[in-house]
């Protein structure tokens, strides 16, 4: 397969041919499907005649850690043993016991490795991650993206808004089209797990291995969770099993039964319209692959549909329903506008990314009067007057989820009661991140910044406090959206959820 784009090769050393199996580092592509970077790893396997090792870890000091955000890969390494087993490919689920305690063990696995792949994730601690294996690994490595449909690498234009970025997609999103990640790379792969786990006896029984019933939901999971310097304040989300199999199995519900309703039913609450799949696309349980395919089959697309012009527009370029396109604009436009912008510029997550007319409007209502002002603690806790808001903040915290449209006034209401729009970056990262199982991504990270006119164009009139950045209020959003059954689920449980 061609990789041009995909490809990054991090350390330029050869490969080594007297090594045991070629090493693939899973570290957000956290699935055995549609996955463009084990596609690599098993192409490097049939041109040198070796068996595939998988390394999946999991570190304990990473920002936010804690019972939610660990169950859910924990879940997903579940997921991955299983098909690593039927495959016959050997697989290394790895969970730090103690900060630093993983320190090296990269390292140890490379050292009997003819080539090492890893995921290129732009985002996060995953770069500074990366770096210090490059300066570890002291054989052929390279990373894959498998994070779009568009090579986020293929281009050094940074995109300033959805419109510029949708045109520039349907202009050069055809040509890569055609290269899809294999749908069950592993039906195929070379076998000989027993071989490779023998070749690294040594080195897991100095780093012990996660273990069956750890990584089955249960009373041994809990009571390793429990052992860990992790954040124990935020549970687990019973209600979102993480993992492959549970992504695939909402990919072919959302498709199968929800999908002909998206356009109409995913801004309103209750009717539950929305996908429900970006915390499996954050942690790579499914791929954005895997859910355009099912979205073609479900519309019997082919590419010869498409619009002959790029116009920008949101409907008609891709020749489908008009749920489906409104849906594709979701997944492919405003997802992958992140990554874009994750990939090419350092300070995604800064005060500073944000464009001049919208730093400069905010900055020039500082001054205005605020009649409320909030601290972080009453924001997490749910604590303002506006009940709206307390009941979407009270689903974050108890699901780990909030509806898409409610995040989006979300973060306006957060802007309007601190006293710096940098305050309200910092509450909205933090919430978010503690909190979202769909967190730390770029996509959450265009959504937080968009509160702050990131993608967006000045608004006018131009109002206190706001300036020129899109005005948001609860009683025109409660005017809007049909809120009944969420407003009786989440509304007033402040007590009972913050005792």
């Amino acid at each position: 397969m061609s990789l041009d784009y995909r490809r990054k090769v991090v350390n330029a050393s050869p490969m080594r041919a007297s090594g045991d199996y070629v090493l693939y580092w899973m570290t957000s592509a956290r699935r055995t499907r549609f996955s463009f970077g084990l596609d690599r790893a098993l192409e490097l396997c049939r041109q040198l005649g070796r068996p595939l090792l998988v390394f999946e870890p999991l570190r304990v000091g990473y920002p936010w850690a804690s019972d939610r955000l660990h169950s859910f890969v924990m879940d997903g390494m579940r997921d991955n043993r299983a098909a690593c087993r039927q495959a016959d490919v050997g697989y290394l689920p790895y969970l730090e016991p103690k900060a630093g305690a993983g320190k090296r063990l990269l390292a140890a696995l490379a050292e009997r490795a003819c080539a090492v792949v890893g995921d290129d994730y732009p985002a996060f601690f995953l770069p500074r991650m990366l770096e210090a294996a490059r300066r570890a690994v002291d054989v052929h490595f390279e990373i894959v993206d498998g994070n779009g449909l568009y090579p986020m690498r293929a281009t050094e234009r940074v995109f300033t808004t959805a419109a510029s970025f949708r045109r520039f997609l349907q202009k050069q999103l055809p040509d890569h089209l055609p290269e899809r990640p294999v749908a069950n790379p592993l039906h195929d792969a070379p076998g000989g797990a027993g071989d490779v786990e023998a070749a690294v006896a040594d080195v897991v029984q100095r780093w012990p291995m996660a273990t069956d019933d750890i990584l089955e939901s249960g009373g041994a999971r809990d009571a390793f969770l429990a052992s860990l310097p992790i954040d124990h304040s935020v549970g687990v989300a019973r209600d979102v099993p993480g993992g492959a199999a549970a992504g695939t199995a909402l990919v072919d519900h959302f498709v199968g039964q929800r999908l002909a309703g998206y356009g109409d039913d995913r801004n309103h609450p209750d009717r539950g319209g929305g996908s429900g799949l970006s915390p499996y696309l954050h942690f790579g349980h499914v791929g954005a692959h895997q859910v355009f395919d099912a979205v073609v089959d479900s519309e019997d697309w082919n590419p010869g549909q498409l619009a002959p012009k790029a116009t920008g527009s949101r409907e008609g370029w891709w020749g489908m329903s008009p749920a489906a396109e409104s849906f594709l604009d979701e997944l492919v436009t405003w997802r992958e506008i992140g990554f874009n912008m994750a990939a090419q510029r350092d300070d995604y997550d800064q005060y500073e990314s944000l464009p001049d007319w919208a730093r400069t409007t905010m900055e020039t209502h500082l001054a205005d009067d605020r009649e409320y002002i909030y601290t972080l603690e009453q924001f997490e806790r749910a604590q303002t007057h506006d009940d709206l808001w307390n009941a979407a903040q009270t689903e974050l915290v108890e699901t780990g989820r909030m509806h898409n449209y409610l995040r989006m006034l979300w973060g306006k209401k957060i802007y309007e009661w601190t006293e710096h729009p940098c305050d309200a970056l910092a509450v909205m990262i933090e919430l978010n991140n503690k909190y979202a199982l769909d967190g730390r991504d770029p996509n959450s990270y265009s959504g937080i910044f968009w509160v702050l006119g990131r993608y967006d164009r000045a608004w006018g009139p131009e109002r206190p406090i706001f300036g020129k950045i899109r005005y948001m209020t609860s009683q025109s959003t409660a005017k809007k959206l049909k809120l009944k059954d969420y407003l009786e689920r989440f509304g007033g449980r402040q007590k009972e959820l913050f005792a």
